[in-house]
């Protein structure tokens, strides 16, 4: 199996862990070791599904404006532990094909390995929602067939996706591809370079 394919395992699975107890600030265990992939994909995939949810909340029109922002700056924290997490894992991704002899004419991809993992993971979640919309109980048959429909399209997507990911790295390790990572560099979060946080007049 490939790298593509078994992580969409890992992330159905860390998905489904998540709604045992559904709940935002849950917290549990990394089932994988220390150190390996499995265990970066887990994080990042658990924080795919905390976000998914911290959204749905933020979206509340009832919602609180002390308890609003508060989860806005939840949700900007959690934003920048995906993108370290993202980056982290294609730099295990530059590590792996360090020694890959790129041929001469090798060419670049539109984005680096683990940003396509990233779609990949949140793939995942939107696939679960959309199934949950399908086997509800108390909408209409005309909900239903709207989200079948868009559940067919989700699959068919990440079935592309995950085709296109391991030919990425197919490509990659036979030096047809090769990576170019560039970190996001966004200058909101930091205090250097946001002129609210550093006191521009």
């Amino acid at each position: 199996m490939n790298f593509a394919e078994n992580a969409n395992i890992l992330f159905d699975e860390t998905i489904k862990l998540y709604h045992v107890t559904d709940n935002i600030d849950s917290q549990v265990e990394n089932p994988y070791p220390e150190g390996t992939i499995e265990a970066d994909l887990f994080t990042k995939c658990w924080i795919d599904s905390v976000q998914w949810h911290l959204e749905d909340i933020i979206r509340d029109p009832a919602i609180d404006p002390v308890e609003a922002l508060a989860l806005k700056r939840r949700i900007d924290r959690s934003n920048q532990d995906r993108t370290d997490l993202v980056e982290k894992i294609d730099s295990y991704f530059r590590s792996l094909y360090a020694d890959v002899e790129v041929l001469e004419d090798a060419s670049i991809n539109t984005e680096s390995p683990a940003w396509a993992v990233d779609r990949l993971s949140i793939l995942a979640l939107k696939i679960y929602h959309m199934r949950e919309q399908v086997e509800r109980n108390d909408a209409s048959p005309a909900h239903i067939e709207q989200c079948q429909f868009k559940l067919d399209v989700l699959l068919e997507q990440r079935v592309d996706l995950t085709t296109a990911i391991d030919q990425l790295l197919d490509d990659i390790a036979a030096g047809r591809k090769y990576m170019k990572v560039y970190r996001q560099m966004k200058m909101y979060n930091d205090p250097a370079t946001n002129p609210v946080l550093y006191g521009k007049k």
